[in-house]
């Protein structure tokens, strides 16, 4: 027997423990509930045969059969609710065989040579994972596919019926614009390979059951209802988490079997270049996080998605390539057939897995709208970078006119006024201010806090009026409903990427804005994206990366002199008014 066989067998066997100890828990509460049942029975019987009689055994059979039938309807209402609740399933992007015959190919080429089903659909994530999900809960059907051709899929099934299906391969979309056509197929053998365990009974209906207790558990939370709804799903949700308690251990180490079993069986399958491709894997989490926290967010916060964010990946991970000497050699992969070539469109998927990521990630509705429409890389710098300094330097002025500061250094002389009575705009009136003793810096950023905030509400009202229609990748429109009306009511954004921006980093971001405004006005600088950062400002064609300390020593300390310096050497005119977003 071969090392790999022994891994996956001993794994599998495990697993198949696990998974009858979850059952045993199942049929321990089953029959604790059907005990009174049959102790009325019995005790019945015992009446009418005459066995035991007397006024006293009859009452005491009564009472005992009141207590099976309560007890009885009791459990087969926690039973009808757990049935009932849905499962949350992950927000995914669902990919059709036509759109990706190819990348179906090689699932099932890679099943075939596993000796596994093959799962029943692919779906993309804007994630870097990848996972197999159970979607054979009615709620789910929708956007079961049919990639096993031998699988029966919901088109025959009876509405509201479990199906019978394998699991849905869940790809990341990352990966499959960062990695090669080999890398990916390597690292997704162990996921594939997991269809094996999950298509054996036990372990399937393990995984039900205690998924159907997490779906009551949070049923139970979900608020809008009236009191006796309420107390009956508090019920439902109080004896579901009591299971859950005792489950929690055995389905922990029933997945981790599961996934030593499915490792072990994929140990033989492209084993040397899973161990490059995981090395990948790690790359493209870490560029995946800074494109979204240095470079999506700011444009999402601007009311713009956008549309390539897979593609973008690859360009702030050849950025990284050219930056970091860890990863000298990454670059070179550029020239091998990227696995995105496995879809038809890819431009298409891309996209719509750009949307879902803004959604997840900050909210937003599924359609484009006025404040919600999409962007593309080479507008980038026009349409949200210097957006985002104007507005943000706009903002500046008008907190500034709200607590009275005047212009200490315009054209026109000092308090010179705009034409709509506001002061002058211009770099040295925010300068002046924060350097000058005793200014409170601290009531400047509680009213840039407030102003954001009052922004943000604006611009998030007319969203929230759009459309909820999933987007396209292939499949016609209006096959597919919102990928994230299985989740559950959780409101947007379900994983925000950043806590809140303090006071102190408002106003940093608002001054370091106003400083790039005046050196585009000024100094001929420009607009810029950094791949790894985000917005830049370019000056003579190169990048500046040196605005942050002058401009934190102004405002934390409320030394200019940092800041004067570095404005003399780029040649910038405070004294200028600036255009204001």
């Amino acid at each position: 027997m071969s090392g790999s066989g022994s891994v996956e067998e001993l794994g599998a066997h495990a697993a198949r423990a696990r998974a009858m100890a979850l059952l045993r828990i199942r049929s321990r509460a089953t029959a604790l509930a059907i005990l009174p049942a049959g102790a009325a029975v019995v005790l019945l019987v015992a009446v009418a045969q005459g066995r035991i009689g007397g006024d006293a055994w009859a009452t005491v059979s009564w009472v005992v059969t009141a207590c099976a039938v309560a007890v009885l309807l009791i459990a087969a209402a926690v039973a009808l609710a757990v049935a009932r609740a849905r499962p949350a399933v992950s927000p995914t992007v669902p990919l059709t065989e036509a759109a990706a015959p190819d990348l179906y190919r090689l699932v099932r080429d890679l099943a075939d040579r596993l000796d596994v089903p093959a799962p029943s659909a692919i779906e993309l994530t804007p994630d870097c994972d990848s996972w197999l999900e159970d979607r054979t809960h009615p709620a789910a059907q929708p956007n079961a596919m049919g990639l096993a051709k031998d699988a029966k899929g919901p088109a025959g099934a009876r509405r509201g019926r479990r199906v019978q299906a394998a699991p849905v391969l869940v790809i990341g979309s990352p990966f499959l614009w960062w990695m090669r056509v080999a890398e990916l197929r390597a690292v997704l053998a162990p996921v594939v390979a997991g269809t094996g365990p999950s298509a054996h009974p036990d372990i399937a209906a393990a995984r039900r059951f205690v998924r159907g207790l997490d779906a009551a558990v949070a049923d139970a939370s979900q608020p809008g209802r009236g009191l006796v709804r309420r107390m009956y799903a508090a019920f439902v949700g109080w004896i579901a988490r009591l299971m859950l308690r005792g489950c929690r251990g055995h389905a922990a180490e029933m997945e981790r079997c599961v996934a030593a079993a499915a490792s072990g069986r994929a140990q033989d399958v492209d084993y040397g270049l899973r161990i490059v491709a995981q090395e990948q894997v790690g790359l493209a989490y870490a560029g995946w996080d800074r494109l979204l926290t240095r470079v999506a967010l700011p444009a999402w916060r601007m009311g713009r998605w956008p549309s390539q964010l897979d593609a973008g990946v690859v360009s702030a991970l050849t950025e990284l390539s050219r930056r970091d000497s860890l990863a000298e050699g990454f670059a070179s992969r550029l020239g091998e057939r990227p696995a995105c070539d496995l879809i038809e469109e890819p431009g298409a998927a891309d996209e719509a897995a750009s949307l879902l990521a803004a959604r997840l990630f900050h909210g937003g509705p599924a359609e484009t709208g006025p404040g919600w429409s999409p962007v593309d890389w080479q507008q980038y710098p026009e349409e949200v970078v210097d957006r985002k300094w104007r507005t943000e330097a706009a903002r500046l002025h008008r907190v500034l006119d709200a607590l009275g500061v005047a212009t200490s250094v315009s054209v026109g002389g000092p308090g010179a006024r705009g034409a709509e009575g506001s002061a002058v705009p211009t770099l040295a009136r925010v300068i002046d201010h924060l350097a000058t003793p005793g200014a409170d810096s601290d009531a400047l950023a509680a009213g840039i806090g407030a102003a954001v905030a009052r922004d943000e509400a604006e611009a998030e009202r007319p969203r929230t009026d759009g459309g909820s229609g999933a987007p396209e990748t292939g499949a016609p429109a209006g096959a597919d409903p919102d990928p994230l009306d299985l989740w559950g009511p959780a409101p947007l954004p379900l994983f925000p990427l950043q806590p809140p921006r303090t006071g102190t980093e408002l106003l940093t971001d608002h001054v370091v804005a106003m400083v790039c405004c005046a050196a585009v006005d000024t100094a001929g600088a420009a607009p810029g994206l950094d791949w790894l950062d985000g917005p830049a400002l370019l000056v003579a064609g190169g990048r500046r990366s040196d605005l942050g300390a002058p401009v934190l020593s102004l405002v934390e300390d409320g030394d200019a002199e940092p800041l004067r310096t570095w404005l003399t050497a780029v040649g910038v005119r405070t004294d200028k008014p600036v255009r204001l977003g």
